[in-house]
C-alpha cells in the first residue's frame, strides 16, 4: 500500500504480514487513518487498557460480528484489558413491555449475548467493564498524566484528556480495539502539543455555580471541535479536584462533547495542564466567549421540546448519563429522601432511574444508602439511557432527564437538577 507516514522497522513488519494477516489489515486501517489526518508517524499506546465505544450487538453491525470474529480466529487480543460502553438493557431495573422487550431482544440488540461473548475473548476485563466512566477509581481504568490512550467514548476521551492529562483523540469505533491490539496510534490532533492549546477563552462571569450540563452545552456549541480555556470557573470549584469537583467536570465534559465535539479543555487553575502552563496554553489570536446568566439561560431556553405531546408531564426520568459517581448517587439519594420527606411523600412522583456503572452500584449496594434509595421507589441500574431510547416505542414516553448528552440523542427532555428533583419528589406546581 502507498502511505505518509514514516513508520519503525517493526511497524513495517506487521504491516507486511510479518505478524499475521488480521494484525496486517488492522495497520494498514491505522495507517490510513494516520495519513488522512496528517500524522507523520505512529506512537506508542502507553496505557494499555483500552475503552471501547461499542458494547450493544445491534443486528445491524454485521461487518463488526464478522470482524470480531476473524480477530478471534486468529488468536489476536487486546494488550491490555478493554472496558466498554454501558449494557443496553436491564429488565430488573428498568422495566419494559412485552413489545418493547421484542424490539430490544429481536430486532435492535439481537447480537448481544454474541459480541458479548466477543469481547470476552479478544480482553474485555470482567463481566463489570460495561460503563462510560472507566476511569472513576471504582472501575480501575485510569491513565496517569501525559498517557498516550487507544480510546472511544466521546465523554470518556474529554475526561481522561482534560481532568486527568492523558491524550488521546476523539477515535470511532474499532479503531479503538485497533490502537489496542496493535499498541500504536496515529500522532495527529489532541496527542500533540500544539493540538492541545487553546484557541478559545471562555469568560465564565455568572453569580453563582453554573449548572455543569447547561454550561457545558453553552461552550460546545460555541466552540464546536475547538479547545476551550475556561476562566472564572474556578472561583467556584477551587483549584482541587477532588469528589465534588471530578463530578462536575464529567457532566461538563459530556455536554461539551455531545453538543459540540470537544475532545479537551482547560479550567483556569484547576486542570493539570492548566495548572502547569496557565495561559502560555492559549494562542495568540484566540477567540472569545462571555459566559453570564443571562447566557446560560438562553442556552436553556434554546433546547426543543421534542416529545409527541409537549404539553405532557413527565412520567419517567433517567439521571447518570454519563454514569454517576459514588458521591453523586449517595448525593442524588440523600436529595431524593429530603425532598419527599419535604413535600410529605413517601414515594416518587415519576418512574425514577439512577445510572451508574457496575462496580460504583455494587458498593452502593453494601450501604444503607441504597436501602434508602429502593424504600423510594427509585431504581439503580448501570444500562446505558441511551441505547434505551434507541428503541422507537420510547418516543411516544415523556422522559426527563438533567442530561445534555441524553437529550441531545433521544427526545428525552433537559431539566435543570432542581426543577427535576422537584418532578421526581412532587412538589406541588409541577
Amino acid at each position: 500500500m502507498d502511505y505518509k507516514m514514516s513508520l519503525t522497522p517493526g511497524q513495517q513488519a506487521i504491516l507486511d504480514g510479518k505478524e499475521g494477516e488480521i494484525k496486517a489489515l488492522i495497520m494498514q486501517t491505522l495507517v490510513r487513518f494516520g495519513d488522512i489526518f496528517g500524522a507523520k508517524k505512529l506512537v506508542p499506546v502507553t496505557h494499555k487498557d483500552g475503552h471501547l465505544v461499542t458494547s450493544f450487538g445491534i443486528g445491524l453491525l454485521k461487518p463488526l460480528f464478522r470482524t470480531m470474529d476473524r480477530i478471534i480466529a486468529e488468536g489476536v487480543t487486546a494488550q491490555g484489558k478493554l472496558t466498554v460502553d454501558p449494557r443496553p438493557v436491564d429488565y430488573d431495573n428498568v422495566k419494559c413491555n412485552p413489545l418493547e422487550k421484542l424490539v430490544f431482544d429481536k430486532i435492535l440488540y439481537s447480537q448481544q449475548q454474541r459480541y458479548e461473548e466477543q469481547l470476552k475473548k479478544v480482553g474485555l476485563k470482567d463481566d463489570n467493564a460495561f460503563t462510560c466512566t472507566c476511569y472513576l477509581d471504582e472501575v480501575g481504568n485510569i491513565p496517569k498524566e501525559g498517557d498516550i490512550l487507544s480510546w472511544a467514548e466521546s465523554s470518556a476521551v474529554v475526561y481522561a484528556n482534560s481532568v486527568l492529562g492523558a491524550r488521546c483523540n476523539r477515535n470511532s469505533g474499532m479503531l479503538d480495539l485497533f490502537g489496542s491490539i496493535i499498541g500504536y496510534v496515529p500522532e495527529f490532533g489532541l496527542l500533540t502539543d500544539e493540538g492541545r492549546k487553546a484557541t478559545w477563552i471562555v469568560k465564565v462571569v455568572t453569580t453563582k455555580v453554573p449548572e455543569a450540563q447547561i454550561l457545558g452545552s453553552a461552550i460546545g456549541m460555541k466552540v464546536m471541535e475547538d479547545v476551550p480555556y475556561v476562566v472564572g470557573l474556578d472561583r467556584f470549584l477551587g483549584n482541587k479536584l477532588n469528589d465534588d469537583v471530578k463530578g462536575y467536570l464529567k457532566d461538563f465534559g459530556a455536554a461539551t462533547a455531545s453538543n459540540g465535539a470537544v475532545g479537551l479543555y482547560h479550567i483556569d487553575g484547576l486542570t493539570p495542564e492548566a495548572k502547569k502552563y496557565g495561559k502560555s496554553l492559549i494562542v495568540p489570536d484566540a477567540k472569545e466567549y462571555v459566559v453570564d446568566d443571562a447566557e446560560l439561560e438562553r442556552v436553556c431556553q434554546s433546547y426543543p421540546n421534542m416529545w409527541k405531546k409537549p404539553n405532557a408531564k413527565p412520567t419517567q426520568c433517567f439521571i447518570g448519563c454519563p454514569h454517576l459517581t459514588y458521591k453523586q448517587l449517595c448525593d442524588w439519594t440523600d436529595n431524593i429522601v429530603k425532598g419527599l420527606e419535604a413535600n410529605k411523600k413517601k414515594k416518587v412522583a415519576i418512574r425514577t432511574i439512577l445510572c451508574a456503572s457496575p462496580d460504583v452500584a455494587d458498593k452502593f449496594r453494601a450501604t444503607e444508602g441504597y436501602q434508602k434509595l429502593i424504600k423510594t421507589g427509585a431504581k439503580l441500574t448501570s444500562i446505558c439511557p441511551l441505547m434505551y431510547t434507541n428503541n422507537p416505542l420510547t418516543k411516544g414516553k415523556a422522559i426527563a432527564t438533567n442530561s445534555n448528552k441524553l437529550r441531545t440523542y433521544s427526545v428525552s427532555r433537559y431539566y435543570k437538577t432542581a426543577d427535576l428533583l422537584d418532578i421526581i419528589t412532587g412538589k406541588e406546581g409541577n
